[in-house]
C-alpha cells in the first residue's frame, strides 16, 4: 500500500525526522550519559567491617603497563617529605587538601570517625562507585599493599563462573595522605595495561577544552571520557562516545567543561557494552592552576 503526501506536509516531515536526529546527537554527548548520581563523597556505603573479599587474581588482559600516575618514591610524608609521598602526585579523591585529611584524622582519633578511610580496598570501590558512578563495579579482585602505597584492583559485581568475572575492569593506584599510621587512603590515579589515558599529560594544567587520548587494545570499543571534581555531583563535562579498536591503537576525544572549582580535577574515560556498561576504565589528575 503506497502512501503520498502532500509536498508541503512532506517537507514538514522531513524536517521533523532532521531535528530529531540531531537532538538525539546532542543528547548523546551530554549529562551524565545515564550514570546515577554520586552521593556525598561523606556518604559512603558499607564500612571497614563490610569491605567486599580481595580475591587475588591477576588482570585477565595483558599487556604493556603504562601507569597513569608515577611511582611514588618517598617512603614517608615525615619532616619535609610530601604528604603524598612524592612531590608528583596529585589528590584525586576523597581528600583535595591535606588539611582535609588532617581534620579527618583527628575526628577519627577522637571519635572513630568513617574508619573505612583506613581500608584502601573499600577506599577503591568508593571511589568507584560513589565517585565515579560505576555501580556494577563492586569486587575487588586483586590488592598489593607495600607500605603507605597500594594498588587495588576492581571489577565487575557479577556470580562466580560468569563471564567476565575474572576480569580487573581497572587497578586502583592509592597512598596515604599525610603522617602517621592512621594517615587516610587517598586515590592518586591508575596503572593502566590495555586501555590507557596518557593525554593530558598526568599534573599538567588544562583548560576548557581539553584533548584526551591514549591507546586501547579491544574490539567494538565505545570510548566515553567524563570531567569531574569531587565538589560536583555529576561530571563538568563529558564527550561523545568514540569508537576504537585493534591492537594498542591510539585514541583521541575533546572535551568541554565548565563550573571547574576544585584545585585538582579527574579525568576518567571508560568503555564497555560487551557485558556490561563500564568493562575498563582510566583515570588521570589535572590541575586547574
Amino acid at each position: 500500500m503506497n502512501i503520498r503526501l502532500p509536498l508541503g506536509r512532506l517537507n514538514r516531515f522531513t524536517q521533523f525526522l532532521v531535528a530529531a536526529a540531531a537532538l538525539g546527537a546532542l543528547t548523546a554527548c551530554g549529562g551524565s550519559g545515564g550514570q546515577p548520581p554520586r552521593p556525598s563523597p561523606s556518604v559512603v556505603p558499607g564500612s571497614m567491617s563490610s569491605a567486599p573479599t580481595a580475591a587475588a587474581t591477576a588482570p585477565s588482559a595483558p599487556g604493556t603497563t603504562t601507569p597513569s600516575t608515577p611511582a611514588s618514591t618517598t617512603p614517608a610524608p615525615d619532616g619535609d617529605a610530601p604528604p603524598l609521598g612524592s612531590a608528583h602526585l596529585q589528590p584525586v579523591w576523597p581528600f583535595t587538601t591535606l588539611a582535609q585529611a588532617q581534620a579527618w584524622q583527628q575526628e577519627y582519633r577522637s571519635g572513630g570517625h568513617q574508619p573505612w578511610h583506613l581500608d584502601p580496598d573499600q577506599t577503591a570501590l568508593s571511589f568507584t562507585q560513589g565517585y565515579l558512578g560505576f555501580k556494577d563495579v563492586g569486587r575487588v579482585t586483586q590488592r598489593t599493599v607495600t607500605g603507605r602505597d597500594a594498588r587495588i584492583g576492581v571489577g565487575l559485581s557479577l556470580p562466580p563462573g560468569a563471564e567476565g568475572y575474572k576480569s580487573t575492569v581497572a587497578v586502583i593506584h592509592l597512598v596515604r595522605y599525610g603522617a602517621g599510621p592512621d594517615a587516610p587512603w587517598e586515590v592518586v590515579g591508575t596503572d593502566d595495561t590495555t586501555f590507557s589515558l596518557t593525554t593530558p599529560a598526568y599534573g599538567s594544567v588544562v583548560r576548557s577544552p581539553v584533548g584526551t587520548g591514549g591507546r586501547l587494545t579491544g574490539v567494538d570499543e565505545s570510548i566515553r571520557v567524563d570531567v569531574r571534581q569531587p565538589s560536583s555531583t555529576a561530571p563538568i563535562g563529558t564527550s561523545c562516545r568514540v569508537p576504537a579498536g585493534g591492537n594498542q591503537q591510539p585514541w583521541n576525544a575533546t572535551v568541554s567543561f565548565t563550573g571547574a572549582s576544585d584545585p585538582v580535577l579527574t579525568i576518567v574515560a571508560s568503555t564497555g557494552g560487551h557485558i556490561s556498561a563500564v568493562e575498563r576504565f582510566t583515570v588521570t589528575a589535572v590541575r586547574t592552576g
